[in-house]
């Protein structure tokens, strides 16, 4: 008879979690259509173009604190079919969107130790959160 206990209150809680509304991934890229438009609790994936072997890499200048939360640091990949050392990849961030509001998204692509010369690169994406 426990177990039939049990299995009531699972059975439900397994029913409402299915129920909820799935979290959809939004993906976003150099040609992304910006400004965005989230959903609190949707995800975002940005990935940019990258090649640390020259010395630069993607900065984030502005992360949309009050509305976006980083899911982890920045990952670097490159293509496995390259095989050239030295060849470009690509970086990858995860964020949530935490919060109603608006911010920008900002990352610049320039060399850490030269933060006083202009960046080659800019990435900035304006951010709606509802």
């Amino acid at each position: 008879m426990t177990a039939a206990r049990l299995l009531v209150p699972l059975s439900l809680a397994l029913l409402a979690a299915c129920a909820q509304k799935p979290v959809h991934n939004v993906e976003l890229d150099k040609q992304a259509d910006c400004p965005l438009q989230l959903q609190t609790g949707q995800n975002l994936t940005l990935t940019l173009p990258s090649n640390p072997s020259t010395g630069y890499r993607w900065l984030v200048q502005n992360p949309a604190t009050g509305i976006l939360r980083s899911l982890g640091p920045e990952v670097y990949s490159h293509p496995e079919d390259a095989g050239v050392v030295g060849s470009a990849g690509q970086s990858v961030w995860r964020f949530q969107a935490q919060a109603a509001g608006e911010g920008h998204l900002l990352l610049v692509y320039q060399q850490p130790w030269a933060p006083e010369v202009r960046p080659v690169q800019t990435f900035d994406c304006a951010i709606t959160v509802k």
